[in-house]
């Protein structure tokens, strides 16, 4: 019996298309990246912004600082930028769609890691390998994505959108689970943990589904290997601007996402206010796809990189320095509606600007630049807030996402490559 292989998603849109076959494509384009966007609510949402509600009880159960407190999410960056090293060496065996598979499932499974243990020492060997697992599952979507924006080139901003808002989806989910699974007493944290994990797995699965549609066996380790000479080499120093806009975005708003829930506690927010505003703020990413999806269309520089930095810096100075119910909640809805969108612009401006050959390498180099952004962030934050208060350390969050701001404005088109 001869049997026909899985069939993958490669919309036809030439002349001769009809407009109901367009539409469906288009509609078919879009839900695979609704599906699709599960890695980043899994990649994001539930293993890395989950960890701002957890952080109160912890660090009260476990008597930690706040430096030691941001060094579990410095931790966790570490490991992601360990896993956005190994993801070119790795795709160039195995397509982007497999390395997103296999990092779906192991991030579920390591995330159960979180409540078996209670040494500190042991907590941060989980946040590393659960930052390298992430990083194949942001970095492999990423591909993923930019692939399926190139078959629908009028709404490539809004699929890189609806990838980067799934991570709100996440957020919704920590911001629902955790209150109801945390309980008082020794170690009472643990089961938030494991509810966290079971969101994983489920999100794992409509992930893998979109991925599989898109197609696994594609010709990316092919071309990766075939072009591994002069076309694979990014043209670093005009790149500059961008890189360093987007890594003082790493820095600035990991502040914000790690430490606002303690300021917001410390300032005798309730926790039903704060379960509120995390969840208007995971509802502001998932519908950010909307709000910018024409700015990512249209600016192939840094200015919408620029413009995000900017919106950021304003959102993070609000609740330092005036921490009220009402301004927390305008600031999580500006947040959450830029934040992933900054993010979004990075692989926009690979589209717009590099060959589809060197898509992998040169989101993976964007990765590289957050997750080290990421790892300077939480300890640095962390220790201005332990010597000056957590509201001075959000101040300097927001002073050094305007200053990434500053930087990527300056950041002109490559013009090494038309948009696909």
């Amino acid at each position: 019996m001869i049997h026909k292989p899985r069939s993958t998603v490669t919309p036809d849109f030439s002349a001769s298309a009809g407009p109901r076959n367009e539409a469906r494509s288009r509609r078919n384009t879009l839900l695979l990246a609704a599906g699709l966007s599960f890695g980043t609510a899994i990649a994001l949402g539930l293993t890395r912004f989950s960890y701002a509600l957890l952080l109160p009880a912890m660090k009260a159960d476990l008597g930690w600082s706040f430096a030691q407190a941001g060094a579990m999410n410095t931790a966790n960056a570490l490991g992601y930028l360990l896993g956005a090293l190994a993801f070119p060496l790795l795709s160039r065996r195995w397509p982007a769609g497999v390395c997103f598979i296999v990092g779906c499932v192991l991030t579920a499974l390591l995330m159960i890691a979180g409540g078996l243990v209670s040494d500190t020492h042991a907590l941060l060997i989980q946040r590393v390998v659960t930052g390298i697992t992430s990083a194949s599952v942001f970095v492999g979507g990423s591909v993923l994505a930019a692939r399926l924006a190139s078959a629908h080139p009028r709404d490539a901003g809004l699929v890189l959108g609806l990838y980067y808002g799934g991570a709100g989806l996440g957020i919704i989910a920590a911001a629902l689970l955790i209150p109801i699974t945390t309980f008082n007493g020794t170690h009472g944290w643990q089961w938030a943990w494991f509810a966290l994990a079971a969101a994983c797995g489920l999100a794992s699965v409509a992930a893998i589904m979109a991925a599989r549609r898109i197609g696994l066996h594609d010709a990316a380790p092919v071309a990766a290997r075939e072009n591994s000479g002069v076309s694979g080499r990014l043209p670093w120093a005009r790149l500059g601007f961008m890189l360093a806009g987007y890594g003082l975005f790493g820095v600035g708003y990991i502040g914000y996402m790690t430490f606002l829930i303690a300021l917001l506690r410390a300032a005798g927010m309730s926790s039903t206010v704060i379960t509120a505003f995390y969840v208007l703020l995971g509802v502001a990413t998932v519908g950010s796809s909307r709000i910018w999806s024409g700015l990512l269309n249209r600016m192939q520089g840094g200015q919408a990189l620029a413009v995000f930095n900017g919106v950021l810096a304003f959102a993070t100075m609000m609740p330092a320095l005036f921490a009220q119910p009402l301004v927390a909640f305008v600031s999580g809805a500006l947040f959450g509606a830029t934040f992933l969108s900054a993010v979004a612009s990075t692989t926009a401006f690979v589209r717009h600007n590099l060959p589809a050959a060197q898509w992998t390498r040169g989101i993976g180099a964007f990765t590289i630049v957050f997750a080290v952004g990421q790892i300077a962030g939480p300890v640095v934050i962390g220790w201005i807030s332990d010597g000056a208060g957590l509201a001075r350390g959000l101040i300097y969050s927001s002073a050094l996402l305007a200053f990434g701001a500053l930087l990527a404005a300056l950041q002109k088109p490559l013009n090494a490559g038309s948009p696909a």
